[in-house]
Order: structure tokens, then C-alpha cells, then sequence
């Protein structure tokens, strides 16, 4: 089997800086990646920049279908190439944020499972677009900016615990498996990457009444991070036509100080006072959330 930089020259593929593109060559850690995603003979599984194909031949092997998706025709071509007797793999060539995850999951009536290096300016935007897909992806296993996962993993009371942190743990398990130095690339980037994996909750940690208002919430309390909670809320839209008063109640309900920040509310917290937001205005009485 030839190794990723001999794939690399026989091909003559030349990075792509536009695209975000580096290859991914230590051998050691793709397999690791490709175990890490636990993939069985009856999974479906969508591949997120196959690149030269390096990670594809690992998975390939192992589920029961293979979409791989990518975005350079040229690359496209190639993994057509390089895939052509294999029958459980369909490539496409398709932005990955245009991707309607729920098809081949409604097609092979299963839940997806979703594998890839991402190029780093995608890292945050495909984390919440799979997230919206979430009903249709079971689990995920990706490469990102080492900096983002730092985000998407952080607990309360961490400088990197913000509106990320928040927003997918409330419905996602997620956790850092291994970090893979920029030695292991080519071109090599400037920063380090991390692998992580998140498994998407049957049930989110707290009953969100409306995930709209949910999510202005966090972004609007995480608005200026070194100010109190009240103060943040107070500038947002989401509470037009509340008074101070009804504020400070739906703060108590749900246990609040509103002098803290928001980085030390827990996800819970935040789910809490969404809903006591969403439901205590209509009501005359503010009910308490044990």
C-alpha cells in the first residue's frame, strides 16, 4: 500500500490554500483515527474531506458504506481513480455545509457516522451544522484546530468556556481524544490539531422549551464576558418588555445570582433560565425551579 506522500507525487497534488488543505501523513494516526470511530460492518459512514484518499482505504475496510465528500474536483477525481473496484463507496463532490445528512440516513435507515480532517476555517461552522443533523448523525470522530476543541470541551470557570462550550454540550458527550502535532502534515500548518469525538444525546442535559431563545440567551449573556450576568441580559432584545423586577425573579427561580459571569453558569444553568425566560413572562407567576 503506498504511503501518503507517495500517493502525494504520483498524483502530483498540490495543496490547495484557498481550501485549507493539509494532508495528513502519519500513518500511525490514521489508524488511530479510524479506531477511535469504533465503525462496524453496518454503519453508514460520511467522510468530510477525503483529501487523497489516506483515511478513506482505513474506513472503507471496515463499514458498510462510505460517502465521502469533497469539495476539490481534482481530488474528486483522483479518489474516483483510486476507489474504482471498490463497491461500498460513493465519492461526491459537494461543500460539506450544502450536505443533506438526513438523506443517505433515511436512505440506509440508520444513524450516520461522521469522520474527517477539516480544514480549520470550517472547524467551528460544520461543528453546529452537524448538530442541526443531529437526529440523523449518531456520533462524530474529527480533526480540528487543537484551539477550537479547547472551546467545544471547556467546563464553567475556564477562559475557554463560552457560547460553543454551551451550545453543543447541551445536546452532545464530547471529548478530546489526542492532540496531532503540525509535524504530521503537509504543508505543515502553524498551529497544532486535536481529535475529537462527540455523541450526540438521546435526550438533551435539560428540556429545552424553545431552542431558539436558548441559543440568543448564551450569546447574549456571554456578550461581554467580564460583566455580571443581569447586566448582559439586560442589553439584549431577547427581554424587551421586562422590567428589572421580573429579571431578578426569574434569576431567583432558577437559583441565579445574577451578579455572576457567565462563564461560571453550567450547562444545566443555562437550560434552566431559558425556560423559566421562555415560560415566566407569559404566566402572572414566576414559578421555582429546584
Amino acid at each position: 500500500m503506498a504511503t501518503p506522500k507517495e500517493i502525494i507525487r504520483h498524483y502530483c497534488v498540490k495543496p490547495r490554500k484557498r481550501l485549507g488543505q493539509s494532508f495528513l501523513l502519519d500513518k500511525n494516526i490514521i489508524r488511530k483515527i479510524a479506531v477511535a470511530a469504533r465503525i462496524s460492518p453496518e454503519d453508514v459512514v460520511i467522510e468530510i474531506g477525503p483529501g487523497t484518499g489516506v483515511l478513506t482505504e482505513e474506513i472503507v475496510s471496515l463499514a458498510r458504506r462510505v460517502i465521502a465528500v469533497e469539495l476539490d474536483e481534482k481530488l474528486v477525481r483522483l479518489l474516483e481513480n483510486k476507489f474504482a473496484d471498490c463497491g461500498n463507496i460513493e465519492v461526491r463532490c459537494q461543500d460539506i455545509l450544502k450536505f443533506n445528512f438526513s438523506l443517505p440516513a433515511k436512505k440506509h435507515n440508520v444513524q450516520l457516522k461522521v469522520v474527517g480532517n477539516v480544514p480549520y476555517y470550517l472547524s467551528s461552522p460544520l461543528v453546529f451544522y452537524l448538530l442541526s443533523y443531529r437526529r440523523a448523525i449518531s456520533d462524530f470522530t474529527l480533526m480540528l484546530q487543537k484551539e477550537v476543541v479547547d472551546r467545544l470541551i471547556a467546563s464553567p470557570n475556564n477562559k475557554n468556556y463560552g457560547v460553543p462550550s454551551v451550545l453543543l454540550q447541551m445536546f452532545t458527550e464530547v471529548e478530546r481524544l489526542f492532540d496531532v502535532p503540525e509535524t504530521c502534515f503537509y504543508p505543515r500548518p502553524k498551529v497544532t490539531s486535536s481529535v475529537i469525538q462527540g455523541k450526540f444525546r438521546e435526550k438533551p442535559l435539560v428540556d429545552i422549551v424553545d431552542e431558539e431563545i436558548f441559543s440568543r440567551l448564551v450569546k447574549a449573556a456571554f456578550a461581554q464576558r467580564r460583566k455580571m450576568l443581569i447586566n448582559n441580559l439586560k442589553r439584549t432584545n431577547l427581554l424587551t418588555g421586562w422590567t428589572d423586577e421580573e429579571l431578578n425573579k426569574a434569576l431567583n427561580a432558577v437559583g441565579i445570582d445574577g451578579k455572576r459571569r457567565a462563564e461560571t453558569l453550567s450547562v444545566c444553568e443555562f437550560g434552566r433560565l431559558c425556560n423559566i425566560l421562555a415560560t415566566g413572562k407569559k404566566t402572572s407567576v414566576i414559578p421555582k425551579i429546584s
